[in-house]
């Protein structure tokens, strides 16, 4: 696209951008924290563009006119009883009318985004409650992937609460068909000493246990040769990554957890007794061992 736009995003979404055809949106709008905003752009004479004004001014007064052309515009019947429910119970106030600004925004937000897109949205905890109802009956609550807590690097005291001292990203999906890039940083040698603290001639690892905290009442709870994680407040907590490279995806999907940890311990037994043969003939061991 390779384009800039500068005016209200509403009318840009309706008029410029057609239906599935956004890859990434990411939007840090105005929150509703009782604020002012530095204006953004300036007109060529140096002064505040009025448009900007605009739209920090008009923003959060209760506009029932506009109430009322979204409930009847709206396409999604849903979000037009949540909005009503939010104006029912709060009241006409900056709240609701902020949230009124936002609805139709973001149903034109899911709207121009792909069926592998994600939304980003920057929020704070003094309206990202509601913002994440409205997101789970436009996008459908599957598609809520992760609450991304952003902390500042300062703090900010204050006299009867606790500082406010983090930001909200919500991140949803269109469908479970959106694209994912992982992304990948180096551990700090810090950490890499203390929770990799065994070293071979592959290099460091940890061990890892094969149970995770809690009691489960299933197959994740039942003994295996002869231990029984209940007894401790456990349960097992089998690596599925781990035993599809065992044993392949479609197999680990049919086994049950005790079959899980049988075919891990066949696999290791396999590899050492290999190995072990290899090194009485004199032959190097094999290089493609199970991990640690």
């Amino acid at each position: 696209m390779n384009t800039l736009y500068y005016g209200d995003n509403l009318d840009i979404l309706r008029k410029h951008l057609q239906d599935e055809t956004i890859d990434l949106i990411y939007l840090d709008p105005p929150f509703n924290s009782a604020r002012d905003y530095n204006v953004l752009f300036r007109e060529q004479s140096g002064e505040p563009a009025q448009a900007q004004i605009k739209a920090f001014t008009d923003t959060w007064q209760w506009s029932e006119r506009t109430y009322v052309q979204f409930c009847e515009e709206c396409p999604k019947p849903a979000l037009v009883e949540l909005l009503q429910g939010f104006v029912k119970t709060l009241g006409r106030n900056d709240v609701t009318a902020y949230l009124v600004m936002m609805a139709p925004r973001l149903v034109e937000l899911h709207r121009v985004l792909k069926p592998t897109g994600s939304l980003y949205l920057h929020c704070d905890p003094t309206a990202s409650h509601y913002l994440k109802v409205m997101l789970d009956v436009i996008f459908g609550a599957r598609n809520f992937k992760n609450e991304i807590v952003w902390k500042r690097t300062s703090a900010h005291s204050g006299a009867k609460r606790w500082g406010p001292v983090h930001d909200t990203v919500l991140f949803y999906t269109k469908s479970d068909t959106y694209t994912w890039n992982k992304v990948f940083s180096q551990f700090d040698a810090k950490y890499v000493e203390e929770f990799y603290r065994y070293e071979d001639d592959r290099g460091r690892y940890q061990l890892v246990d094969l149970t995770g905290a809690g009691v489960r009442y299933g197959e994740s709870g039942q003994p295996w040769k002869g231990v029984n994680p209940t007894a401790v407040g456990r349960h097992w907590a089998v690596p599925q990554k781990l035993v599809e490279e065992v044993v392949g995806r479609e197999r680990a999907s049919q086994l049950s957890v005790q079959e899980k940890l049988d075919a891990l311990v066949l696999d290791l037994s396999s590899i050492l007794w290999y190995n072990l043969a290899n090194l009485l003939t004199g032959v190097q061991p094999c290089e493609n061992t199970a991990s640690n």
